[in-house]
């Protein structure tokens, strides 16, 4: 179950020799048709690395033959050298693979500011063209090599009548909206242009990858790309198929969740009864975003105070003293006032639902986020030796 399950796609990950350590840092997924339409949704932070600028203008006539990912090496802020890499890279597969270099989709991810070796990474594309299969192996292998902290491969399936979705996403920090430390490849068999693969996927990321905010910090390399064969014949209804893909972005987003960096507990922040979707996600976010109450949340503290604390700073229409807090299905404010004693709430779970209820409307949203660790503090203060 992964970005090769889908009929007419080629994956391979290999040891390009960009890591030190010898692993897997090269996925290339190639798209073999008939169709070869493709989108993309890229970070919004204004600060962004070489790859996305690249792929960027490539997507753009809505044709993508393949993409190639690296692990190893972020290629931000290295200046026109570091474009100048990209660039070759996208050569290199366009020359392997017989296509044009403007339908290669390039993604790198790793520390910022190092400068990549263009001829390792050409060398390696060229390696991984030449181990080019169809077979879950391969799309597990693509899954291994763009790895950077985590801890385990993130992969899924979503098998509609006649057709399919697969996937394959990296990312365990700087998890953030405006999409997060995340490399995302989806493909699809469906028979769809690019114009409605770009609907679909801007949807399906709305309400499932810019909901997870693990740590509030935005990467400068994040991009989801979504690929369609055409390979089934079938050419679903917009709203299935737009179904199906959250279902795969949102299995994904919570692979992402479960791998953060050393949190101990996922966070699911349900806020109901807002006035509208973006106030329920505005304070939604404002919890997820608050270190104190992460930090509660880690001593397995259920510190319903810290949750109205963080919502009040928001810009939404609710009226304060009136909203319900219930953690792990025990209520533990109501109308503003202490409910049911904290000691009744069991945090010991790695999985923690938090439900907020404002009372001032029909809208709702889920914003997934984890606990402030210590082992967090250790990763990210060790990470860039």
């Amino acid at each position: 179950m992964s970005v090769t399950s889908p009929a007419g796609f080629e994956a391979a990950g290999i040891a390009a020799g960009i890591k030190r350590t010898g692993a897997l840092d090269l996925a290339l997924v190639v798209n073999r048709g008939p169709r070869q339409a493709g989108a993309a949704v890229f970070t919004s932070n204004r600060a962004k690395a070489n790859p996305i600028l690249w792929s960027q203008q490539a997507v753009e006539d809505g044709v993508v033959s393949a993409v190639v990912l690296n692990s190893g090496g972020a290629n931000c802020f290295t200046g026109p050298e570091g474009f100048q890499v990209t660039h070759r890279t996208a050569e290199a597969a366009a020359s392997a693979l017989h296509v044009s270099a403007g339908d290669v989709l390039v993604c790198s991810t790793g520390l910022i500011g190092d400068q990549l070796d263009g001829e390792v990474l050409e060398e390696g594309v060229l390696s991984a063209a030449n181990r080019l299969a169809s077979d879950e192996a391969a799309g597990a292998d693509a899954a291994r090599a763009i790895m950077t902290t985590d801890s385990r491969p993130k992969t899924t399936q979503v098998v509609v009548d006649g057709w399919r979705i697969g996937g394959m996403a990296k990312g365990a920090g700087m998890l953030a909206p405006g999409l997060a430390t995340m490399l995302v490849v989806l493909t699809t068999d469906a028979d769809l242009p690019s114009a409605d693969l770009d609907a679909a996927l801007r949807e399906a990321t709305r309400v499932t990858f810019d909901r997870l905010d693990s740590d509030g910090c935005m990467s400068t390399n994040d991009q989801v790309t979504l690929l369609a064969s055409g390979a089934s014949g079938v050419t679903p209804d917009a709203a299935t198929f737009v179904e199906a893909l959250t279902t795969a972005c949102r299995d994904l987003a919570l692979q992402l969740q479960g791998d953060a960096e050393g949190a101990s507990h996922d966070i699911a922040i349900e806020v109901r009864g807002a006035a509208t979707e973006g106030d329920a996600v505005e304070v939604g976010r404002s919890v997820a975003r608050n270190n104190l109450f992460k930090a509660a949340i880690f001593g397995n503290d259920p510190n319903w105070g810290r949750v109205l604390a963080a919502i009040g700073t928001t810009r939404a229409a609710f009226d304060p003293y009136l909203v319900d807090v219930t953690m792990n299905g025990v209520r533990v404010c109501h109308a503003g006032r202490p409910d049911r004693p904290r000691d009744e709430v069991d945090l010991a779970p790695r999985a923690t639902h938090v439900r907020i209820e404002l009372h001032a409307g029909e809208a709702s949203a889920t914003i997934w986020t984890n606990d402030l660790t210590h082992d967090y503090v250790h990763e990210n203060s060790a990470y860039s030796s």
